[in-house]
């Protein structure tokens, strides 16, 4: 069986205040996208599983502690299953470049073995395992009112990316770390998000309050970013989450090509991607 397990791109990032648990209280519009890892499952006699990985992105991946793993463990601990597996995944999505995948991998594994049976404890336990940003992946489209609180947006957009990663791996940890300055939080708008136009241009006056701190770190992210954003039918420039990964969202498919060949000219040795929402 081969399960799709898709990425996800901060369309904003907000940070209204550092919590007792030590992690940051975030809102944010938030979107998967068709880059995707492929995971390819199969039960096994044996009594251990066998996790490989493979692609451009395997050799960033801890073999013997990573998402994969940590979920099967914890589903029979909690005798959720029994069976053990054979388990190969294509690493397709940039590891440290704020798209989610490791947390991707384990829920859409996680969907699968439970046939989308899944209630809000079995959630609750996965995130304190796998990361604050697990619930996000049950939704193609959403908003993070709180870590906890997660509103779908109905009414999907089709958007076109221009996605870019640096030689770059940004420590999401180390970039939190910095964080000193926090905003109010926000209210979801339906006006602003009620027509394609609307949302974009809500959303071109938006931010990521990250960005700042990586750009400080690595100027060479704020050159790129102002590049990206510079091309013809670009709407705007960002990164998502802690990076290094930035994008562009453009206003159709051609654009965001045409935008690549030029990006690339001048950054030869970057990672690109073409991407759309799910």
């Amino acid at each position: 069986m081969v399960i799709n397990s898709y990425s996800k791109i901060n369309l904003s990032l907000n940070i209204n205040s550092k919590l007792k648990n030590g992690l940051h209280e975030i809102q944010s519009y938030f979107c998967l996208i068709n880059l995707k890892d492929k995971i390819n499952i199969r039960k096994i006699k044996k009594q251990k599983d066998t996790i490989f990985f493979k692609g451009p992105f395997a050799k960033s991946v801890k073999h013997s502690d990573n998402s994969i793993s940590n979920i099967l463990n914890l589903l029979r601990k909690l005798k959720l299953i029994s069976n053990y597996y054979h388990v190969t995944v294509s690493k397709n999505i940039p590891v440290f470049g704020g798209l989610g995948g490791g947390t991707s991998n384990a829920v859409f594994l996680l969907r699968f073995l439970l046939k989308n049976k899944i209630n809000k404890i079995i959630i609750n336990k996965m995130e304190k395992l796998i990361g604050s940003d697990f619930r996000i992946f049950f939704y193609k489209q959403g908003f993070i009112k709180k870590l906890k609180t997660i509103i779908n947006i109905r009414r999907k957009y089709k958007l076109y990316f221009l996605l870019v990663r640096p030689n770059i791996k940004c420590s999401t940890k180390e970039i939190y770390s910095k964080v000193r300055k926090y905003s109010k939080k926000i209210q979801i708008n339906s006006y602003k998000i009620s027509r394609k136009s609307n949302f974009i241009k809500y959303l071109s006056n938006s931010k990521n309050a990250l960005q700042p701190i990586v750009e400080k770190k690595y100027p060479r992210i704020k050159k790129l970013l102002q590049d990206i954003g510079s091309e013809s039918g670009c709407y705007f420039s960002r990164m998502s989450g802690s990076g290094s990964v930035c994008y562009g969202l453009f206003n159709n498919e051609r654009t965001a090509k045409k935008a690549l060949i030029k990006i690339k000219t001048k950054y030869p040795k970057f990672w690109f991607s073409i991407a759309k929402t799910v």
